[in-house]
């Protein structure tokens, strides 16, 4: 079996708790051999971790061939530089979110990765969590017959005081956490060939920065499910991660456990429309109520809490291994980031406010 030669940029809770997490684990298929850090302790213990060389700058790798990825786990707000230059030297990039702030600064990057014949891709893994594809199944399924509305909360309640809460950063709570859900929804959605309505409202509660905490995303399209995304740090009574309301049955469910319920048509009474007044009698005609005892078929899964997060950076990095070594497309395209940074920045257009 090959075995890639990466490059980590950034030893933070990304660069070294996710992706060093996964590749300290993965060492057959990768081998770390580099890491950029500008924090000399973090250098000496990344030595220590992966037995690599440590870099302060990402310019020093300028000029390397034996480097198969480098991972830009990097603050948001350089994202956009750093990708460039290393697809500008000839490196294949896998760039954390939120990837860049605008639609034109991605365009960019995807015609520098094509021009250079390089691998460009964005880390959205949550596409590969347990609970969103357990949702998936039951969506395809058909039990629950047309969605009507699909409600997305990732919602809790908590002050911040770093920089992921400044604008000038890239920071607030729908570039940095919003990347997850927003993600998710619109591949339920599944218009990737145009954009939906957008209404979006932000607000500042109990952040310290001047990005929002609090985010309530409206998404419409012709016959597709209205899409009500919520990403609140002032809500201290979160109940679901997920609510979906059908014609036939309806989901709600969180990380670790998810029911759903439905009805049989065919089990149930065949109704028809009624224009007169409906009675509960023959004979006396009181007024009576549309009522039915419907049939309902109720379902449910448990999943590992701690499961999705590590399930899904496996599954990516899956995608990675069999995308650098035989040329297999990821699941994640970059047309599909670009519709949900599209999203993102008509969001922060409607709420000129947040950053002032």
């Amino acid at each position: 079996m090959k075995q890639l030669n990466v490059v980590i940029l950034g030893q933070g809770r990304s660069g070294r708790d996710i992706h060093g997490l996964h590749l300290k684990k993965d060492t057959e298929r990768f081998k770390v051999i580099g890491v950029v850090e500008p924090m000399e302790v973090r250098r000496v213990r990344a030595a220590e971790e992966y037995g690599c060389e440590t870099f302060t700058s990402y310019t020093q790798l300028y000029g390397r061939t034996d480097i198969d990825l480098v991972i830009n786990s990097t603050p948001s707000h350089l994202h956009y530089p750093v990708t460039k230059d290393l697809l500008e030297h000839g490196f294949n990039v896998l760039c954390e979110k939120p990837c860049v702030p605008t639609v034109e600064q991605f365009d960019e990057l995807c015609e520098i990765a094509k021009k250079n014949g390089r691998v460009f891709l964005v880390f959205q893994q949550s596409r590969f969590a347990h609970y969103f594809e357990k949702v998936k199944e039951v969506i395809a399924s058909g039990v629950l017959g047309r969605l009507v509305q699909v409600g997305i909360q990732f919602n809790g309640y908590a002050r911040r005081w770093d920089w992921q809460c400044c604008r000038e950063f890239n920071g607030g709570n729908l570039a940095n956490t919003g990347p997850h859900p927003l993600d998710q929804a619109l591949n339920i959605m599944d218009m990737y060939d145009g954009m939906p309505e957008v209404f979006c409202r932000m607000d500042r509660c109990n952040t310290f920065g001047d990005a929002e905490d609090y985010c309530k995303l409206i998404l419409t399209a012709p016959n597709k499910p209205l899409i009500d995304l919520e990403i609140s740090s002032a809500d201290g009574y979160p109940l679901f991660t997920y609510k979906l309301h059908g014609t036939r049955g309806s989901l709600k469910g969180s990380m670790a456990h998810i029911d759903w319920k439905y009805f049989i048509p065919e089990e149930n009474e065949d109704q028809h429309l009624i224009k007169d007044p409906l009675t509960a009698d023959k004979v006396e005609c009181f007024p009576a109520y549309c009522t039915e005892k419907l049939n309902w078929h109720e379902e449910s899964w448990e999943g590992d809490p701690q499961a999705p997060f590590i399930a899904a950076v496996q599954t990516y990095y899956d995608q990675i291994y069999a995308l650098l070594t035989e040329g297999r497309e990821h699941d994640i395209k970059l047309c599909q980031v670009r519709q949900q940074l599209a999203v993102i920045e008509e969001a922060h257009r409607q709420n000129p406010h947040i950053g002032k």
